[in-house]
């Protein structure tokens, strides 16, 4: 079954799971839409359906920034109040309030 709406907003600040690093989601896939490379490079074990949304995440750790791409179940809210430093942040949102950062712009 198809799952219809997305748990995380644009802006929103999440974590992953299982790994530790934090993003801000700029992006909403419905379903998985990356290279089937790129998914069966995921260790069996641990890979997630393609039936549910897929987030793109200016993501980053203690030792870099990047974007990152992670399926919905590995994802968490972050609650931390602490905002992510992410050099690209503010070519797509305005600056950090109430645990968000805004679009700069209207989608359609």
């Amino acid at each position: 079954m198809l799952k219809s709406h997305a748990k995380f907003h644009l802006g929103q600040v999440v974590r992953h799971r299982k790994h530790p690093f934090r993003g801000v989601v700029f992006d909403v896939d419905a379903t998985f839409s990356n290279s089937e490379e790129w998914y069966d490079a995921i260790p069996e074990e641990n890979r997630p359906t393609k039936e549910q949304p897929f987030y793109h995440l200016l993501a980053e750790n203690a030792q870099s920034y990047y974007v990152a791409y992670v399926s919905e179940q590995n994802l968490l809210a972050d609650h931390s109040g602490e905002p992510i430093d992410h050099p690209d942040l503010s070519d797509l949102f305005g600056e950090f309030e109430d645990g968000v950062y805004p679009l700069h712009f209207q989608l359609n």
